[in-house]
């Protein structure tokens, strides 16, 4: 099966490489031709236009930092779509529009698939990220053995557009652990207690998350290189506080979250990296909020593993078997 991608940046371009690394027939599209020409003298091959990829590729993946950007993308495609073609979306986009998009290709007699990932780009960059996957279940284990390269964890989350819901939500989630992250940590240090026990102690606790064990490591460091910015961030909550919205849910957090990045982003700018929110606070206390003996940048210590359909609790796991790959 040959296999393109579009979008090579800081998420796409560690998953495309997990591909490559993995002998997948690859072909890659970037507006940044470095990057492009990085995976050429790895061996991928490059498109020159998204159409021309799609006219090349049986599977066109798409990892772009905006919905309207991967409007643009899939739309420029859709001449060279018909019944042999799949779309597959990876970027984090709005439930509403990656429905759309996918009812352009279908239309078309193509299939369509989005499968976002969560984990952080450490993960992406071993190919032990988890995956949500939104399409048809004939779809799904048509592209198994491709989304079990990328990633390790893979979750079939139903029709298109569930996937979508389900990665804002994390995104959410991340967010909220984040903010309090970091006013957990400044309010130790104005307490007087060693961030480094501070550190620790949250780490071995009930309080412990995921968020804490990689990027509260990252904000002691004081890089706090997430490779993730406050635009980003903003992006993710307000799509999970439309999602609310829409379904009549009052919630009480969410606006707050909101509110606190807008404040953010207007201190530091839209391109500031998400974790330096913790600068409010360090500005407000005075307080530096960095401990000894942390890394700069975030590795994935766990060795690259074969990837495995996840089956939900309470769940029979599907009776038919996925195609191999390249069938």
């Amino acid at each position: 099966m040959k296999i393109g991608f579009i979008g090579l940046g800081n998420v796409g371009g560690k998953l495309a490489g997990s591909l490559l690394r993995n002998g997948f027939d690859l072909s890659v599209h970037d507006l940044n031709a470095g990057l492009v020409a990085k995976f050429v003298a790895l061996g991928a091959k490059s498109s020159s236009t998204p159409l021309a990829m799609m006219r090349d590729c049986d599977a066109v993946i798409t990892c772009l930092p905006s919905p309207a950007a991967s409007a643009a993308v899939v739309e420029e495609m859709l001449p060279a779509v018909d019944s042999s073609k799949i779309w597959m979306e990876m970027s984090t986009t709005d439930e509403a529009e990656v429905k759309r998009l996918a009812t352009l290709v279908k239309d078309r007699g193509g299939a369509a698939m989005e499968c976002p990932v969560s984990g952080g780009c450490h993960r992406a960059d071993t190919g032990n990220i988890s995956i949500f996957a939104g399409c048809d279940r004939a779809t799904f284990e048509r592209m198994l053995p491709t989304l079990t390269t990328l990633g390790r964890r893979v979750l079939h989350t139903g029709d298109i557009g569930t996937a979508s819901v389900l990665k804002v939500m994390t995104n959410y989630l991340a967010t909220a652990n984040l903010l309090t992250c970091c006013e957990a940590l400044v309010t130790m240090k104005a307490a007087g207690v060693d961030l480094n026990t501070t550190y620790e102690a949250m780490k071995i606790s009930s309080g412990t998350s995921f968020v804490h064990e990689t990027e509260s490591q990252l904000i002691l460091n004081g890089s706090r290189d997430v490779s993730f910015t406050m635009d980003l961030v903003k992006k993710d909550i307000g799509l999970f506080q439309k999602i609310a919205d829409q379904a009549g849910v009052p919630l009480e957090i969410s606006p707050l979250m909101v509110e606190i990045f807008n404040d953010g982003i207007a201190r530091f700018g839209e391109r500031e990296l998400s974790p330096n929110i913790i600068r409010r606070l360090e500005e407000a206390t005075g307080l530096d909020i960095t401990a000894p003996g942390f890394p700069s940048e975030l590795f994935d210590d766990e060795p690259e593993e074969a990837g495995y359909e996840v089956i939900p609790t309470g769940r029979a796991a599907p009776a038919t078997k996925p195609a191999m790959a390249g069938e």
